[in-house]
């Protein structure tokens, strides 16, 4: 069956999540923030949307939380996949589950209504996520963005954008003139076979320099890695230079359960252990783990 009709099957040729990471050497500093991960499903619970690209495998709350502990972080931040489309109802669960210990990115359409945003403000969402990768989506979603960003303004809320290098130079002027804070899905999908300093990556590095409203993910070196695990190092200068120029202005996170990875399932104890690589020191490594994400999800708890 296709994704599409397909009720609980995974999509065919698509790797489940390992059920046994290696304990990282890297220790997190306390308080740290896995700022970009899922819940999927259980689809026997909350069922995937029918519109849906692909059919993920399922990826509970309860197995988040622990790996969140094997990890060594204290906090999660939950991002909508387009596989559960504007149905919140997962994210919601686990946000409301968690002790104050979950913030969420929700995903919305246009109809959603005042009392559906702020119902999900209560739950603890801080953001909506619109996705610009063109193989994920049928149409890119600029009308619909603008709209949202209007009106979550009044909440408090961010909006955080996914898309791929080779689209930024036609959608540069329209992500500029967002009025919100912007966060960018894996500093915006490089080119790693391309220079750090080129042109390409140089665009996005201009985004983020003349727009203070602008953040960036350092996050999913096995999406965007030629070399290929255990060490990722072909992303390790592209994620480097972005923490370095914007020490306070990045976030980082495992993108567990990894969704839509057919080569190889990255182990996420690895994942953690090239932090030190491209937050080299203790200061920045505070500030891409702790104080940044409590900044932008629990401003409540740093004023």
């Amino acid at each position: 069956m296709s994704a599409a009709t397909s009720e609980f099957e995974k999509t065919p040729g698509w790797l489940d999540w390992d059920p046994d990471p290696s304990k990282p050497s890297f220790v997190p500093p306390a308080g740290a923030v896995d700022a970009h991960c899922h819940v999927f499903g259980p689809a026997s619970k909350f069922p995937y949307a029918l519109e849906r690209k692909y059919t993920p495998c399922d990826a509970s709350r309860e197995q988040l939380v622990a790996l969140r502990q094997h990890l060594g972080f204290a906090r999660n931040v939950v991002v909508q996949a387009t596989c559960h489309g504007a149905d919140n109802r997962a994210l919601v669960d686990a946000l409301e589950h968690s002790d104050g210990t979950m913030r969420g990115i929700a995903g919305v359409k246009p109809a959603v209504t005042d009392a559906e945003l702020e119902a999900l403000d209560t739950a603890g969402v801080r953001g909506v996520r619109f996705n610009f990768v063109k193989r994920l989506v049928d149409a890119l979603p600029r009308e619909p963005l603008a709209e949202i960003a209007r009106r979550i303004a009044p909440l408090g809320w961010h909006i955080v954008i996914y898309f791929e290098a080779q689209e930024l130079p036609e959608l540069y002027e329209f992500f500029a003139s967002l009025p919100t804070t912007v966060v960018v899905d894996h500093m915006g999908r490089p080119d790693v076979e391309k220079p750090v300093d080129g042109p390409e990556f140089e665009l996005f590095l201009r985004l983020m320099r003349e727009h203070s409203n602008f953040w960036s993910k350092v996050t999913c070196p096995e999406r965007l890695s030629v070399d290929g695990p255990p060490d990722y190092a072909d992303v390790v200068p592209f994620a480097r230079r972005v923490v370095e120029e914007f020490p306070d202005r990045v976030l980082w996170g495992t993108d567990w359960p990894h969704p839509n990875m057919k080569t190889h399932m990255p182990d996420d104890g690895k994942l953690v252990d090239m932090i030190p690589r491209i937050a080299t020191t203790t200061e920045l490594q505070q500030q891409l783990l702790v104080d940044n994400p409590m900044r932008l999800y629990w401003p409540e708890e740093t004023a």
